[in-house]
């Protein structure tokens, strides 16, 4: 018997309730998730879209990147709840602070990531989240960053052009109707990042609403982190 992945279907993954502590003295929550049969590959630390619109560790591409990439790409997945974020898993302390004093929500994740010896991190970042990647990235020891639908409303034009020196890589994923960035723009605003990938999904939306959007969203990131893994299965043993 197999199962079709798709939806909120979880694979089998190692899940823990896990908290962060700021260096200003909060304590966000989340979950990190880790494959069930061994170490994992790479590390993806999440960001996830502005609270102030609904975003926290549960939209629905960083949930479903957790509920599968662990058990189908070996990648451990870490989410979290920025500073006065709510969600089931609970509200981490603090106010929301337009990005600024979320550099330190970042700190905490990244220093979750060193204390557990996890491997070879990437910062992905959707909407809001890909302007605390650009703001905030390359402070920390990453691999690389993934953007999932940049607004660039935050971000300056000089925090992205700060990545054009830096060895690190940045895949940005673009979707072609995206209600703030699209395309043609986006390789306008990202050009100052000569090494920068930039991805066009056709039909793609701010939101990657629907199966396909969602399938095509997660194989870019394993594609980037642990290609090795792809094509990603559409189903699963079991029940």
């Amino acid at each position: 018997m197999t199962i079709e992945i798709r939806g909120p279907v979880q694979l089998p993954a190692h899940r823990e309730d896990i908290e962060l502590r700021t260096i200003d003295g909060l304590r966000l929550v989340g979950e990190l998730a880790l494959p069930e049969g061994g170490a994992p590959a790479a590390t993806l630390v999440t960001l996830h879209p502005l609270p102030t619109a609904g975003g926290f560790m549960d939209s629905h591409i960083l949930r479903k990147a957790a509920g599968r990439l662990p058990a189908l790409a070996d990648l451990a997945v870490l989410r979290f709840n920025t500073r006065g974020t709510t969600s089931p898993r609970g509200t981490s302390d603090g106010a929301f602070d337009g990005g600024v004093a979320e550099a330190f929500d970042v700190a905490a994740a990244m220093d979750f990531v060193r204390e557990r010896g996890l491997p070879r991190p990437w910062l992905v970042g959707w909407s809001f989240g890909t302007e605390l990647a650009l703001k905030y990235g390359r402070d920390h020891d990453v691999e690389g960053i993934i953007l999932l639908s940049p607004p660039l409303h935050r971000a300056s034009a000089a925090e992205v052009a700060a990545w054009a020196g830096d060895a690190r890589r940045v895949v940005i994923v673009v979707p072609e109707f995206d209600d703030y960035l699209r395309p043609a723009e986006a390789r306008e605003r990202f050009a100052s990042i000569p090494q920068a990938t930039l991805i066009a999904v056709e039909g793609g939306k701010h939101l990657w609403v629907g199966e396909n959007q969602t399938r095509r969203v997660l194989t870019e990131i394993v594609a980037a982190v642990n290609p090795d893994a792809l094509p990603l299965a559409d189903e699963w043993p079991g029940a």
